[in-house]
């Protein structure tokens, strides 16, 4: 067994697409995790804002977490009518482009590109830190750490989507378990409590402080931005359709299911028992930081044994929640690419049926982005929940026009509910926009815009291509003469035998090209009737012409270019084979011990022919 199929797995057949389908179990923790783990900062990004307020602010995070929650409730029933209405995988790029046109599909494929990059690089990073702030030895070796995930994160989605989910599974459930029985315990002593619970372990003194600013609209909506990126990842399970086993709509829908009331009720029990037990957040960058959850869990079971299993199971989630970044990422990539818009590559499935281009580049961009940040992407936060929403209300505006072209029963009341979706997405957009616009959102503008003009000319490429390559004619039969044959030589050699014999079969002119010191040259001269000519001839055949070029200047590659260009100038019509010959060395390690002319010459005639000009390698291997 070799080393890539221990570290990759086994390649696995078309055939065996079935086998690898997953069900709702695998299903939430490989798309479910992003969302799920955004329980761990959403609330937090919003009660930051409220640090200002004292402990006044605390209490205006519960009407703001209803309303993430009520805006939650109707992108579920939207994204539930997706799902039916595209089994095959109706992410927001696949419903715009179909109902809306190739402009709003492209600048939903966008925004959501951006949006799993920033997942991927965010969610790493976030995790990291969070290992940092407990072990602040670990702090120089952040960057380190974050790469060393990105790469196990990588390798376990190259090994296909059930390893994925089996990988993943035992750490989101135990996050779900450790942090819905913290939320539990917390609820259940604070109605024996009439709502007033005492805390284990009281939130640090530094948690709280004095007014220094007044409530107002502005800051709430600023408060509801922040929280909304508790909502990102939320379409992922739209995207990947595809991946569950039948019935694919009712198990891709039982998940969406299970992880939007999870995602739910775990925003509900967190907002819940801050207020009750008078939690606020404390500034990331003052010494004595502890995050929400962490205090959370505290004050409710106190540092022992389960705060410590619910702490650790948080820091080890957010860091893998990169993965929902890799499990739909390159699905929409191959969406994308079957359209024309991205290169053909990202459509081809790799040796465990899953898009592998995509993974490597998903890979490559977070790896830049945690590189240039140091591992430390908090700078990235303004920009995070901009491409979901834009995306969020694409695909719901998308699907009010499926119900338009496709009435039936039903559908009004569908049109509804999507035409709800998009209208209250679409206005948190805005709002999330205008909120974090001078924070980096206009960052993500021009991304997008970015992104979307690439888009087009890769489209416009392709089309350009298409309609230069296309052919309704039959077979053109008229000029099927011999070509034109030039075989560069070396040496005379087994090598050149067997590319002189090649030619031979083709043609009756040769042109055989030697480049070489004046000693080479004669040497070659002198015994060319004897090696070349007296056995065509005797054969029958028209022997080569031996054509010796000069070079003052020591050059081997472009004289033998220049001769090729001259013939093909010199015979218009005529097809030219340029037959080159070709050592190839069993072992990596014997590649530099020879020259690489082959390459090189084969690499300069195709940037400098025409389609007169036909290249034919022949190689020779060398024994093992």
């Amino acid at each position: 067994m070799s080393f890539v199929d221990v570290l990759l797995g086994k390649p696995l057949a078309t055939s065996d697409e079935r086998a690898e389908q997953i069900g709702p179990v695998a299903g939430i923790p490989i798309f479910g995790l992003d969302a799920l783990s955004s329980a761990a900062y959403g609330p937090e990004a919003a009660l930051t804002l409220l640090i200002p307020l004292g402990a006044a602010g605390v209490a205006y995070i519960v009407p703001v977490s209803a309303s993430i929650i009520v805006l939650l409730a109707i992108v579920y029933f939207s994204y539930r009518q997706t799902i039916a209405a595209y089994p095959g995988g109706g992410g927001s790029y696949t419903v715009a482009s179909d109902n809306l046109g190739a402009y709003p599909g492209v600048l939903a494929a966008s925004a959501l590109m951006l949006d799993y990059v920033l997942t991927a690089a965010v969610g790493i990073s976030a995790g990291v830190g969070a290992l940092v702030s407990a072990v602040p030895q670990l702090q120089p070796h952040t960057l380190a750490i974050c790469l060393g995930i990105l790469v196990v994160v990588t390798i376990v989605n190259l090994r296909g989507v059930r390893e994925a989910g089996v990988f993943f599974m035992i750490p989101t459930y135990a996050f779900l378990g450790s942090l819905l029985c913290a939320i539990l315990i917390g609820v259940t002593k604070t109605v024996f409590a009439g709502g007033h619970p005492v805390s284990v372990i009281p939130p640090p003194a530094g948690a709280a402080g004095p007014v220094s600013v007044a409530v107002s609209l502005w800051l709430l909506l600023q408060v509801f931005s922040n929280g909304c990126t508790a909502m990102t990842g939320v379409e992922a399970v739209s995207n990947g359709v595809r991946a569950f086993r039948e019935p694919t709509v009712r198990n891709a829908q039982r998940t969406l299911t299970v992880v939007i009331a999870l995602l739910a009720i775990l925003l509900a029990g967190i907002a819940y028992l801050v207020r009750a037990y008078g939690i606020q957040a404390t500034d990331p960058v003052q010494p004595g930081y502890q995050s929400v959850i962490s205090m959370l869990v505290a004050a409710v079971a106190g540092r022992g044994i389960f705060y410590y299993f619910t702490i650790g199971s948080v820091l080890v989630i957010l860091s893998l929640s990169a993965n929902t970044a890799f499990a739909d990422f390159p699905r929409l990539c191959k969406a994308v690419a079957h359209d024309g818009f991205l290169p053909h590559s990202f459509g081809f499935r790799g040796r465990r049926l899953v898009y592998s281009e995509g993974i490597y580049v998903l890979a490559v961009l977070t790896g830049i982005l945690l590189i240039i940040f140091g591992g430390v992407t908090d700078r990235l936060i303004p920009l995070y929940a901009i491409g979901a929403f834009l995306a969020f209300t694409l695909s719901q505006a998308g699907m009010v026009g499926h119900w338009r072209r496709n009435p039936g029963p039903g559908a009004v009341r569908s049109m509804f509910v999507n035409g709800l979706g998009a209208v209250t997405t679409g206005l948190t957009l805005l709002v999330v926009l205008v909120a974090k616009f001078t924070s980096g959102a206009w960052v993500s503008v021009l991304l997008i815009a970015g992104m979307m003009a690439t888009m087009f000319w890769v489209r416009k490429h392709y089309s350009e291509v298409a309609n230069e390559t296309k052919l309704l004619a039959p077979l053109q039969v008229e000029y099927l003469g011999p070509p034109i044959v030039i075989v560069p030589i070396e040496s005379w050699s087994l090598i050149s035998q067997r590319a002189m014999q090649f030619a031979l079969t083709l043609s009756p002119e040769i042109h055989a090209l030697h480049v070489g010191t004046e000693e080479e040259t004669n040497a070659l001269q002198d015994n060319w009737n004897r090696l070349v000519a007296e056995p065509v001839t005797r054969a029958g055949g028209t022997p080569p012409n031996l054509v010796n070029l000069s070079s003052p200047y020591r050059l081997i590659i472009k004289p033998i270019l220049d001769y090729v260009l001259y013939v093909e100038a010199h015979n218009p019509g005529r097809q030219i084979a340029v037959i080159v010959p070709e050592l190839v060395e069993r072992h990596w390690y014997h590649y530099p011990l020879h020259n690489q002319r082959a390459e090189l010459l084969k690499a300069f005639l195709l940037v400098k022919g025409s389609r007169n000009i036909v290249l034919i390698n022949v190689p020779w291997y060398l024994k093992a």
